[in-house]
């Protein structure tokens, strides 16, 4: 069975710290890989709005989800402290990926990605990405 590979550049704009919560532990009392989904939908929210923006008003529009892949590398455990950095790539027309390297002072936890589509709630359609984030982010 073929694994995901996430490839991306080390080109990142933003980064954060998110402790593992006693609430983000399985049964095997390591971090779940549900709660990593959780931690970069947090990691994104920051990103987002330490540029003055909300997943509801990205410029002018709002943004949804499309597709996320997640690579675990190694466990986090309780108290850990995640360094979340974010980085931007591969514009289209309507769309984005957001990417997450996920890691401890000593261990890459996880690698992800997140599809990032431009939407317009009250047409309830899929619109073109704004210039002005083409221009915020391409440049860099």
């Amino acid at each position: 069975m073929a694994r995901i590979k996430l490839d991306f550049s080390d080109k990142f704009l933003f980064s954060t710290i998110i402790p593992v919560r006693i609430t983000d532990l399985n049964y095997g009392n390591h971090l779940a890989n549900d709660k990593v989904l959780s931690i970069i939908h947090e990691s994104r929210i920051q990103f987002f709005q330490h540029y003055g923006y909300s997943e509801l008003d990205f410029g002018g529009v709002s943004v949804i989800m499309g597709d996320v892949a997640i690579e675990y590398k190694n466990q986090a455990f309780y108290g850990d402290e995640l360094l979340i950095e974010i980085g931007v790539q591969d514009f289209s027309r309507v769309s984005f990926d957001v990417i997450y390297k996920i890691s401890t002072k000593d261990k890459l936890i996880a690698k992800a990605k997140t599809g990032i589509v431009t939407f317009d709630y009250q047409q309830n359609k899929v619109v073109e990405v704004p210039q002005k984030i083409k221009d915020l982010f391409e440049v860099v």
